[in-house]
C-alpha cells in the first residue's frame, strides 16, 4: 500500500533534528538538536497548569484571556493596536499557527522567500502548500542580509517573505536598517510578511527585537506567530498563536479549527498566569545559559552557544 500514499507524503522527509533527538534520548547523550532550555519551567507557570487540570478545564477550550493578555502586550511591546476579540488565533504552539498561516495564504506555485540558514519547518509546510520555497542567503559571519541579493529574489510569483528574529539558528537580531529594507520590498511587491517571534525576549548585549509589524505600512500585511515555548520554558506544552488583521486571522483559525480544534485547555490556562510575569523574570532570562542548537541547513549544520 505504500504506493498510494500521497505524493506530499513522499515529499515529506524525516526531520534530521528530531532524529538527533530520539538517538540523543536512546544512549543517553547531550542534545544539541533541539532548541529547548536546559532548565526548568519557573515553578509558579507549572503550578497554574496543575491547578488547571486539578479544576478540570480538559475539554476542548478558547481562552479568550490570552488574547486579551497578548493585545495590551502588542501595545506596550511593540505600539500596535489589535483587536483581542478578531485579530489572533491560538494554535497549538508556534510551528501550527505558522503552518495554519501558510495554509492560509499561499497557493500552488506561489513563492516563499526564506532567510538562509532557516528553520526546517518553513520549507516543508510551503511544499505541502503547493508553494515554492526560494532560499535568500545571509552573509557569514554577521549573517547580514544583502540587499541586492535580497531584491533579486522577488519575482511576480513572490506572496510572501518569511523572517525569523531574533534568528534560529545563528541568534542574529535584524537591526531596524535590515527591517526596513525588507518592509519596503513588501510593500513594493504588495506581498506578505510572516514572522517567527519565538525568542523575541531573549536578546543580548544592546540588540532589541523590532516586530516587523510595527513599521510603517506592515501591520495589515503581517502575520505575527509567536508561542510560549522559549520564553517560559514550556516547548512541550503547545501553546502559539498567530496574529494578524481579522480577516487573515480568521482564515488562520478557521484552518486551526478544522486540524487541532483547540490548544491544550489546561496549558492555555497556565499561559494566563505566565504571560503577566514580572519584568525581573524577563530580565533574568539573559543571565542564563539558554540552548546550545545544531540545527541542520541546506548547507550542513551550524553549532550555536546562545549565553
Amino acid at each position: 500500500m505504500e504506493a498510494k500514499l500521497s505524493e506530499a507524503s513522499r515529499r515529506v522527509a524525516p526531520s534530521p533534528i528530531q532524529e538527533l533527538s530520539h538517538l540523543a534520548q536512546r544512549v543517553g547523550a547531550v542534545n544539541l538538536a533541539e532548541g529547548f532550555p536546559d532548565f526548568p519551567a519557573p515553578a509558579h507557570v507549572k503550578a497554574a497548569a496543575s491547578a488547571a487540570i486539578v479544576a478540570d478545564h480538559n475539554q476542548y477550550r478558547h481562552v479568550q484571556g490570552i488574547c486579551d493578555i497578548l493585545a495590551k502586550r502588542m501595545k506596550r511591546d511593540h505600539d500596535l493596536n489589535v483587536d483581542p476579540l478578531t485579530d489572533f488565533a491560538i494554535c497549538c504552539g508556534q510551528s501550527e499557527a505558522f503552518a495554519a498561516a501558510i495554509f492560509a495564504t499561499i497557493d500552488q506555485g506561489d513563492e516563499v522567500l526564506l532567510f538562509d540558514p532557516a528553520f526546517e519547518t518553513y520549507q516543508t509546510c510551503i511544499e505541502l502548500a503547493r508553494g515554492v520555497p526560494v532560499y535568500v542567503p545571509l552573509d557569514p559571519p554577521s549573517w547580514t542580509l544583502n540587499e541586492d541579493k535580497f531584491l533579486k529574489s522577488f519575482t511576480n510569483r513572490t506572496k510572501a517573505v518569511v523572517l525569523n528574529s531574533p534568528h534560529n539558528p545563528t541568534g542574529k537580531v535584524f537591526s531596524q536598517e535590515e527591517l526596513l529594507i525588507i518592509a519596503r520590498a513588501c510593500q513594493k511587491m504588495d506581498c506578505f510578511a510572516i514572522t517567527d517571534e519565538v525568542y523575541e525576549y531573549i536578546t543580548y548585549d544592546e540588540n532589541k527585537h523590532i516586530s516587523l509589524a510595527s513599521l510603517p505600512g506592515m501591520q495589515y500585511r503581517t502575520i505575527i506567530t509567536s508561542s510560549l515555548s522559549k520564553t517560559y520554558s514550556v516547548t512541550g506544552w503547545r501553546i502559539g498563536w498567530a496574529c494578524a488583521s481579522a480577516n487573515i486571522a480568521s482564515a488562520i483559525r478557521n484552518i486551526h479549527v478544522k486540524l487541532t480544534d483547540s490548544a491544550p485547555a489546561p496549558f492555555q490556562e497556565a499561559a494566563l498566569v505566565a504571560l503577566t510575569s514580572t519584568p525581573d523574570f524577563y530580565s533574568s532570562l539573559k543571565k542564563v545559559i539558554i540552548v546550545v542548537h545544531c540545527s541542520p541547513t541546506r548547507h550542513g549544520s551550524i553549532s550555536i552557544d546562545i549565553i
